[in-house]
């Protein structure tokens, strides 16, 4: 089992105590989490991490910790886990990230999630990835084309109120013969 990936200037590596307080910082950041079922605190922020590395843990693949050496030791999350709720795409396995506001526009969310897709397919061995977000998130929707996926449809999130304007979903999907990570 690998304990990290490398990209070019990225490493997705396992979560450091460390890594909390400015996962913190970042998840009870309104403009970060716009695009989220809200904010969270600080348990709910430790939780998520603990989650993450507890997924790692029975599955091989996770959502890891972001650093980008000599820049920054922690830019994010980004990774692979299975989807959590019901859906007509469920069982899915999704790729993911969430970065600190400090570190868009760098291209890291796509160089990060191109390397955990590949890890996926090549390590992991899965045939399908999806990923998924509010039709109106579109920086993450250009980081799924930015990727290769294929838009597959929309649907309405269950775990997403039904008045609120983040309730529409948009699925993209990619597979191993069609990934260009």
């Amino acid at each position: 089992m690998i304990d990290r990936i490398h990209t070019e200037r990225l490493i997705l590596r396992p979560w450091r105590a460390a890594d909390l307080a400015p996962f913190a910082e970042q998840n009870a950041d309104p403009i970060v989490m716009r695009f989220m079922r809200g904010t969270l605190d600080r348990a709910e922020s430790d939780a998520y991490a603990a989650r993450c590395q507890k997924h790692f843990e029975e599955n091989g693949f996770c959502k890891w910790a972001v650093e980008a050496p000599g820049v920054a030791p922690f830019v994010g999350a980004v990774g692979l886990t299975w989807v959590g709720f019901e859906a007509d795409f469920t069982p899915a396995v999704e790729v993911a990230w969430r970065l600190h506001r400090t570190w868009w526009g760098r291209g890291y969310a796509t160089e990060a999630a191109a390397a955990a897709l590949r890890d996926g397919f090549e390590r992991a061995g899965l045939a399908e990835i999806v990923a998924m977000t509010a039709t109106i998130n579109a920086p993450s929707l250009r980081v799924m084309e930015k990727l290769g996926m294929t838009r597959a449809g929309e649907f309405d999130h269950p775990l997403v109120a039904a008045d609120s304007p983040l309730r529409r979903h948009v699925l993209y999907r990619i597979g191993l013969q069609s990934s260009a990570a």
